[in-house]
C-alpha cells in the first residue's frame, strides 16, 4: 500500500473537530496531496450527523485506533500468482521481479498458499527420489503451454492429474516392460523419432504421447490416437529437456507451502510476530476481510516506518488523540487549545491560534492560499463555526471567526440564524440516548501534574430534563471515573438559550469540598454565564486540581 495522511481530530468528536478534519482534507487534495483523506476517531453526534447529511458530505471514515496492524507496513500493489499457472511461468515471473516469494491464489485472489524457492526444491528432491516412483499433478494443457507445444490430437485436457513419466530411450523390450508395471492409460510418454514405440504406446491407450526434437506421428497414427483417445503432441525440445520441462509444467497451486497462514489487513502487529517468526521466508502473505491477498509483510518491513503519516486537527494533546498515535509521524497540527505535552521527532507545522473554532483556522487557509471552497464545504465550515461558538456567543469568538462566519454565510447563502435553530434543533436528543452516551458523547481527557480527569459537554434547550435525570447521569459519570481511575469525571450541559451551564461531576470527597458554585442537587451546580469548556471551565477546574495536588 501507498503511503497514506491521516487527518483526524480528537477522540469522542465534536463538529468542529470532523469537520475540519473533512474540510482541511479537501484543502489538501486540491493541492496534490491525493493520498490525503479524513477519518474520525468516534462516532458522530446527532448534530454532525445532520450536517453532514443535510449539505450531502460524506462523512470521515471511522477509525477505532492506530494501534500498529499489518496494513500500515505494507506497501505497493502485491504480486501474486494464479494456481492454475504453471511452475515454470511462476518461477519465470519471481525471477524477472527480484522476487523471494509470491502468494498463490485463486480465480478471486484469494489465498491459497505461498511459493517459495525452498518449497520448490523440496518439490523437485522429493519428485526425482529415484527410490520410489515420481508421478507430476499436470494438466495436458499445462504440457502444451511449457512446451510450447503443437497439438495433434487432444483428450480431457483440462483435468489436472498425477502421471508417471517414462522416456522411450531404451530397448524397445525394456520400454514396454516398463510400461505395463505403470498404469498405461494415466503415463506421459517422452520419445523422439521411435516410430516403432508410438504405435505400441497409442494402443495401450497412454494419457499423451509427447513427440520430441518437432517430430510428428507416423502415416496413419492420427486416426488410431483419436479412437484410443490418446493426446499426442509435438515440442521442437529434445527428450532430454522436455522430460525436464515436465516437472515444470504443474500448477502451482499443487506444490505451494500451505503451512504459510494468511494473516489479515486489520491484525496487530503484536498478534501475528510468532507465526511470522517461524514462516520459512520470515514473511506472511496479507489478506482482506474476504480472504483476498493485499499484500506481503516481511520481517524486515516492521523496523522501516509505517506507511501512515498524520495531521491532527483541533486537538494537541495525546491525551485526547486517537490510541496508538504516538506510533506515526505526525506532520502538521492545526488547532485552538491550549498546548499540551505533544513531542515529536521531526519539525512539524504547527498552526495554533486564538479563535473559537478550528473551523475558522480552516476556512482561513483556503483563502490564503487563495483555493476556492466548494459550495458544500463552505456549509459545513459555517456550522462547524457555529458549533463550536454557541452561534458566536460564546466566550471563545473572536472577530476572526465572526469575520469567516460571514464570508462563508455569503458564499453559501445560509442565514446563520435560521442555520443555528436548526442546528439546535437536530443536537437536542439527548432525551433518546443512554446516560452512558451523554456523558461519553464529547468526552475529552485532560492531565494535570499526576492527576487525570475529563470533561464532556452537551448543548441543549431543555436543561431541566438533563436535571430530571441526574441521578443516572451521576451514576453514570462515576461509573467512567472509576473504570479510568481519574480524579473526577465532569460533564458540562450548556443551556444555549440563556447561555448558561449546569455541571455534572463526580470525584473524590476532597476534590468536590473545593468547588464553590452554586449547588442545585448531590454533584450538579450551576454556572452562570459559563459556556465554553476549553477557555472558561477548564482553567477553572486546573486550579482546583493544583490545589489538590
Amino acid at each position: 500500500m501507498d503511503k497514506k495522511i491521516y487527518i483526524i481530530g480528537h477522540r469522542n468528536p465534536d463538529s468542529d473537530s470532523i469537520i475540519s478534519a473533512a474540510a482541511y482534507a479537501k484543502l489538501k487534495q486540491a493541492q496534490g496531496y491525493d493520498n490525503c483523506s479524513a477519518v474520525r476517531a468516534g462516532k458522530l453526534t446527532p448534530q454532525t450527523e445532520y450536517i453532514f447529511d443535510r449539505f450531502g458530505v460524506e462523512p470521515p471514515e471511522y477509525l477505532p485506533d492506530l494501534v500498529p496492524k499489518t496494513q500500515h507496513y505494507i506497501y505497493g500493489e502485491p504480486v501474486t500468482v494464479r494456481g492454475d499457472v504453471t511452475v515454470w511461468e511462476a518461477l519465470e515471473q519471481m525471477q524477472k521481479g527480484g522476487l523471494r516469494v509470491m502468494p498463490v491464489v485463486d480465480a478471486d485472489g484469494r489465498y491459497r498458499c505461498m511459493l517459495n524457492y525452498n518449497i520448490f526444491a523440496q518439490y523437485i528432491i522429493t519428485t526425482i527420489n529415484p527410490n520410489k516412483k515420481a508421478t507430476f499433478p499436470v494438466s495436458i494443457n499445462h504440457l502444451v503451454k511449457t512446451l510450447r507445444a503443437q497439438s495433434i490430437t487432444l483428450f480431457d485436457n483440462e483435468e489436472v492429474k498425477r502421471s508417471p513419466i517414462i522416456v522411450a530411450a531404451s530397448y524397445n523390450k525394456y520400454f514396454c516392460t516398463r510400461l505395463e508395471t505403470q498404469a498405461a492409460e494415466n503415463a506421459i510418454i517422452v520419445m523422439g523419432d521411435r516410430w516403432d514405440l508410438q504405435e505400441y504406446s497409442i494402443r495401450k491407450k497412454v494419457r499423451v504421447l509427447i513427440l520430441s526434437g518437432g517430430n510428428t506421428l507416423a502415416p496413419g497414427l492420427v486416426e488410431l490416437a483419436n479412437e484410443n483417445h490418446v493426446s499426442v503432441i509435438s515440442t521442437p525440445y529434445d527428450t532430454s529437456f522436455t522430460s525436464m520441462l515436465v516437472m515444470y509444467s504443474a500448477p502451482v497451486s499443487e506444490i505451494g507451502d500451505n503451512s504459510v497462514p494468511l494473516v489479515y489487513k486489520t491484525d496487530t502487529i503484536k498478534k501475528i510476530r510468532v507465526p511470522l517468526a517461524k514462516a520459512p521466508s520470515r514473511c506472511l502473505p496479507v489478506g482482506d476481510d474476504e480472504g483476498k491477498v493485499v499484500g506481503v509483510l516481511f520481517e524486515n518491513d516492521l523496523i522501516e516506518e509505517p506507511n501512515v503519516e498524520i495531521i491532527m486537527v483541533d486537538h494537541n494533546e495525546p491525551a485526547q488523540a486517537i490510541e496508538g498515535i504516538e506510533n506515526y509521524k505526525i506532520l502538521e497540527v492545526i488547532d485552538h487549545h491550549r498546548l499540551g505535552n505533544l513531542s515529536t521527532k521531526y519539525p512539524i507545522t504547527f498552526i495554533n491560534k486564538v479563535v473559537g473554532a478550528t473551523c475558522t483556522i480552516i476556512t482561513n487557509l483556503y483563502r490564503e492560499q487563495l483555493i476556492p471552497i466548494e459550495k458544500k464545504i463552505a456549509s459545513i465550515l459555517l456550522c462547524g463555526i457555529l458549533a463550536d461558538t454557541l452561534s458566536l456567543q460564546s466566550a471563545t469568538t473572536t472577530n476572526t471567526d465572526r469575520e469567516a462566519a460571514e464570508y462563508l454565510a455569503d458564499i453559501t447563502g445560509l442565514v446563520i440564524d435560521e442555520l443555528t435553530r436548526d442546528m439546535q434543533k437536530a443536537a437536542n436528543t439527548t432525551r433518546e440516548m443512554s446516560a452512558a452516551e451523554i456523558v461519553t458523547l464529547d468526552m475529552k481527557k485532560y492531565t494535570e501534574k499526576d492527576s487525570t480527569y475529563s470533561v464532556s459537554q452537551i448543548e441543549t434547550t431543555t436543561p431541566d430534563e438533563m436535571i430530571f435525570r441526574g441521578s443516572e447521569l451521576i451514576t453514570a459519570l462515576e461509573e467512567e471515573r472509576a473504570k479510568n481511575g481519574q480524579l473526577f469525571c465532569a460533564l458540562l450541559v450548556t443551556d444555549v438559550t440563556v447561555l448558561d451551564s449546569l455541571l455534572f461531576i463526580t470525584a473524590k470527597k476532597d476534590f468536590l469540598a473545593q468547588i464553590n458554585f452554586p449547588r442545585l442537587e448531590e454533584g450538579i451546580y450551576l454556572l452562570k454565564d459559563i459556556v465554553s469548556r476549553k477557555k472558561q471551565l477548564i482553567p477553572l477546574l486546573s486550579e482546583l486540581v493544583e490545589q489538590a495536588g
